[in-house]
Parts: C-alpha cells; structure tokens; sequence
C-alpha cells in the first residue's frame, strides 16, 4: 500500500490525496509534524516538506511532480486533457492556485490562522490576515469568469486544475475564509467537486484546535 506523510490541511497535500482518490489508489495516511525537522523526516525529504508519497518502491517529494507521476503511471480515470493546448491550460492553473493564489491567500489566511498557532509562532498577524481577505475576493471572481465560459475551469472536463483549486479552497473553508454567497458559479462548481467520493476523506479531517463549520462537509452546503 502507498503511504502518505501530509498535513490535513495543506493544500498540497489535499491535491495529492485527491489525485490518489480519484485513481482508486488505496494509501496510507500519516500526519506529519513537518516544523519539528525530525532525522527521519529530512532522510524522506531534505527540503523539509510535505507531502512525501512512498509509491511504487519509490519515496516522491514535491506535489507537482507528484501529481504528474501518478497521471502517467495510472492513467485512469485521466486528469489530464489529450491535447498539448489543453494539458497546458492545466497546467497554468495548477501553477496559478499554487503559486499565485497561495502566497496571496492561502499563506495569509490559513497559515496565520491555522499553522502559527500548531507551529507554536504566536499569534496570526492581522495585516496579513486582511490582505488575504482582500485578494481571495479577486480570485473567486477570476474562477467565476473561467467558470462562466467553461464546464470546468480549465475545459469540458474536470482535471488536475480543479483538484488544485478545491484543495486550497477546501483548507480555506475549513476555517470559514470563503465567502461563497461571492459567486453561484463558484458555490455550484464547488458543490459538484466537493461531492465526489475522492472528496470524502478531505470532508472527514478534523484538526486539533480548531472546529470546521457546519457547511464544510455538508454536500449542499
């Protein structure tokens, strides 16, 4: 069996997980306390990272790769268009929520909010805190136009771009940093990737500390 070594609310980790799911690849799941730097951990991955997938015989650092990797060796259900323009809009995505929309929002929100205070840093700075706010509205507006003239956000069909999204997205409304009364398409698309069975295990997470809200696992929010 696979293992996975993650964090429940990393959207990384979310990502990989719900790319396992999807295939139907049966993994295990093991919480790392990544900030601690163990010996054990930094022999799995020097950077000092999460997530680690071992797989295959191998050990896989790096989301991105990771996701790759497992779109090639189990190719099915795909997660991935067949055309290079279409594998590249994916990929700009991907590229986009976990770049982009990371070091805007989710570093603002659900690292103040949430890793300070499992990493013993102190308190959420609010202007962070504030920022974040402010620019996740741009985003949810930004997947709202791609959502106005796509059935999914990067084509006719749901790839590796709306894993990528609904796994930031997912950690966010863990702590209610969503507004989704922003936008019905955004609310729908939302509903529809949250009520896969690949979502199941992410709906099911509890962290220590800190209580989802009522909407989080409720399918019809």
């Amino acid at each position: 069996m696979a293992k996975l070594y993650h964090v429940p609310l990393s959207p990384f980790c979310r990502k990989v997980r719900l790319s396992l799911a999807e295939k139907k690849i049966e993994v295990e799941l093991v919480e790392e306390r990544y900030w601690e730097q163990d010996a054990d951990f930094l022999r799995r991955n020097p950077a000092g990272k999460v997530p680690i997938l071992k797989i295959d015989g191998k050990t896989m650092a790096e989301s991105a790769p990771i996701c790759e990797y497992l779109e090639e060796q189990y190719p099915e259900p795909s997660l991935m268009p067949k055309s290079a323009d279409n594998r590249y809009e994916v990929r700009r995505l991907v590229a986009w929520f976990d770049d982009k929309f990371h070091n805007e929002v989710t570093s603002n929100l659900l690292y103040e909010r949430v890793n300070r205070k499992l990493t013993g840093q102190g308190y959420p700075d609010s202007k962070n805190v504030k920022l974040g706010a402010q620019k996740i509205k741009y985003h949810l507006d930004y997947m709202a136009w791609l959502l106005d003239h796509r059935r999914w956000l990067a084509g006719d069909t749901m790839t590796l771009a709306d894993f990528a999204a609904a796994a930031h997205l997912s950690s966010l409304d863990y702590i209610s940093d969503v507004d989704w009364n922003r936008s019905e398409v955004v609310k729908d698309w939302y509903a529809k990737i949250k009520s896969r069975p690949a979502f199941r295990s992410i709906l099911a997470d509890q962290v220590s500390g800190f209580r989802p809200p009522a909407h989080y696992a409720d399918l019809d929010f």
